[in-house]
């Protein structure tokens, strides 16, 4: 196949060219909160990856282009399949996600067979489908509650926001080794360097942060919780413990209002930035819904498993299922 032709753009007005391809493709655009400022701003949704494929599932869209990683734009794809999907940049992953693959995961669930997978969201959509139930970082609590005490559990890819569940609900999951290369760079030593130099600033932290981190902050929770958290504390200053591409939409919210990034060992943010999320730019942008290529494609049995434990996670969340019909299964 001849790769499509990728002209210098030097002088094209991209926002508008993008405005034309969304409109003349019926598309919609989807931007995870660490998505560069300029995304963001042109997206018709911005948020948390399940939170954006199920709106986008709700559009009449025929095209959905996620400007995210891959998992996200996988999960968009196991919950529209009739639409096409497309990603900027096909090379954007996730060290979660890398950290998890399929084969070894299957083998590591072979070894435990009394174990069910509770499964964080940022996996492959071969890893979903070897799990039981998928969790989020702002579900995952909700759903560890309804799971009796008895049952064993296997929590992946991360271990951080697994250890956090472990700690707050005295679980003992056994736990997959995975971590965020993102939030594993924050320093404790300039954290608390920072929180010296502003003693009123509260922090907010995602669970997917190390321990060292998370014991320091006065929140905890996912992406879309901490920009909640934002706009109702009282003070005027918060530190923010995630990749600081969030802090735009906090910035736009709530203008009277001061955050900063929590640092990196460097003593500042740039090593927060997630790589994989920078890949996207608005010129991939424009060429995927131009071309629309790079495209999702899943084998139809492989969506379907994938999406049973998402179906789970939801029925879950919803409290529309009993912890009798949880048990542990035999991988795929």
């Amino acid at each position: 196949m001849t790769a499509p032709v990728r002209e210098n753009l030097s002088g094209v007005d991209l926002r508008a060219e993008i405005d034309r391809l969304r409109k003349d493709r019926n598309a919609v655009i989807l931007a995870h909160y660490y998505q560069k400022p300029e995304i963001q701003d042109l997206a018709d949704f911005v948020g948390d990856s399940l939170e954006l494929s199920r709106k986008a599932a709700e559009t009449d869209a025929d095209v959905i282009a996620f400007c995210g990683v891959k998992f996200m734009a996988e999960t968009a794809k196991i919950l529209s399949p009739e639409k096409i999907v497309v990603l900027p940049d096909m090379d954007a992953g996730c060290s979660l996600e890398d950290s998890c693959p399929p084969e070894q995961f299957k083998r590591f669930r072979e070894q435990h067979p009394d174990h069910i997978a509770l499964t964080y969201i940022n996996c492959s959509a071969a890893v979903k489908a070897l799990s039981d139930i998928i969790v989020t970082s702002s579900s995952a609590e909700t759903i560890i509650s309804q799971i009796p005490e008895s049952q064993k559990i296997i929590f992946g890819p991360d271990r951080h926001l697994g250890g956090y569940l472990n700690r707050k609900f005295g679980r003992d999951m056994l736990l997959w080794p995975g971590v965020c290369i993102v939030h594993e760079a924050f320093s404790e030593t300039e954290l608390l360097k920072l929180k010296a130099q502003h003693p009123d600033a509260p922090v907010a932290a995602h669970p997917e942060c190390p321990p060292h981190i998370i014991d320091h902050a006065d929140y905890v929770g996912s992406t879309s919780g901490i920009l909640q958290f934002a706009k109702s504390f009282p003070g005027d200053t918060l530190i923010v413990a995630t990749e600081p591409h969030i802090i735009h939409q906090m910035e736009k919210a709530l203008p009277e209002k001061k955050f900063i990034g929590a640092p990196g060992a460097d003593g500042n943010c740039n090593c927060n930035i997630c790589p994989y999320m920078a890949l996207n730019t608005m010129e991939k942008l424009y060429f995927a819904l131009r071309d629309l290529e790079p495209r999702i494609e899943l084998d139809e049995e492989l969506r379907l498993g994938a999406k049973k434990s998402l179906d789970r996670m939801l029925e879950m969340a919803s409290g529309t299922i009993g912890k009798g019909d949880l048990g542990a299964r035999a991988p795929a």
